[in-house]
């Protein structure tokens, strides 16, 4: 039997990156999905590939997304799984940030990590309880120079998983992973720079870049039986390169502080 099989799922950021590879992995293993995502061409694209549906929300508007959730549940049956996925950033100093690019980061970061949570979190106990997998970062556990809204957010994410943990155990169990360097549309902008795979690569014990599947895989671990025992933790997934230091460590010097941001 697989892992998941019966269980309806929730994925918020669905329709790219980690989410799409947690989408099809959480389908593979028994799952009905719902891809929630503020792309509606991505969304409904995974939705096909899964069988399941498409829904498009920002996660940082919580009306839409209570409304958005509760319609998923609605058309799921109930809900057991809620992947809190979406986010995103970019590089800049402390002082140099514009205050609303500021708050748009956090929002999208850690206020709609909440906001799914606010959304899903009824439903679950509705439904006789499930897991919650919240997706920080390696950069919320060893930030690095030049992405201060971004790292706080995510230690937001990790603290919030935490104390979700203490709230609705025993019945949900709250979880996160912190991914590491992962080829993604977000990574895109640095590996695709002369060099950068190689210096990852170097600096990484299992000797590669991750991939979203190997986020997915992980999720949905958390997601399943095989966990049961397991709330309130944020599992590192990055091949070990956090042995080494934070994940992008020196790029802010280099591309920044030099005056030549990367293209």
């Amino acid at each position: 039997m697989s892992l998941l099989t019966g269980q309806r799922a929730v994925v918020t950021g669905g329709a790219s990156g980690i989410g799409r590879a947690t989408c099809r992995k959480l389908a593979a293993e028994g799952a009905s999905v719902a891809v929630l995502d503020v792309d509606k061409d991505g969304a409904e694209e995974v939705a096909a590939v899964v069988g399941g549906m498409a829904l498009a929300v920002d996660v940082t508007d919580a009306d839409a997304l209570a409304e958005a959730v509760e319609e998923a549940v609605t058309r799921l049956g109930g809900l057991g799984i809620l992947v809190n996925n979406a986010g995103g950033s970019t590089m800049q100093g402390l002082a140099d940030w514009d205050p609303a690019e500021w708050d748009r980061i956090v929002r999208l970061n850690l206020t709609g990590v909440w906001n799914g949570m606010r959304a899903g979190v009824r439903h679950l106990q509705a439904s006789g309880g499930g897991a919650v997998v919240n997706t920080a970062s390696i950069s919320g556990t060893r930030p690095s120079a030049g992405e201060t809204p971004y790292a706080a957010a995510k230690a937001g994410v990790v603290a919030l998983t935490a104390s979700a943990a203490l709230e609705y155990a025993p019945t949900i169990r709250v979880n996160a992973v912190a991914p590491g360097m992962i080829r993604s549309k977000l990574t895109s902008v640095l590996l695709d720079l002369d060099g950068m795979v190689d210096h990852y690569e170097s600096i990484t014990p299992m000797a590669r870049i991750g991939a979203p599947e190997d986020i997915a895989d992980v999720v949905c671990f958390l997601c399943s039986d095989q966990a049961r025992f397991i709330t309130g933790q944020t599992l590192v997934v990055d091949g070990g390169m956090t042995l080494h230091g934070a994940g992008v460590d020196g790029l802010f010097d280099r591309f920044f502080r030099s005056g030549s941001p990367p293209a």
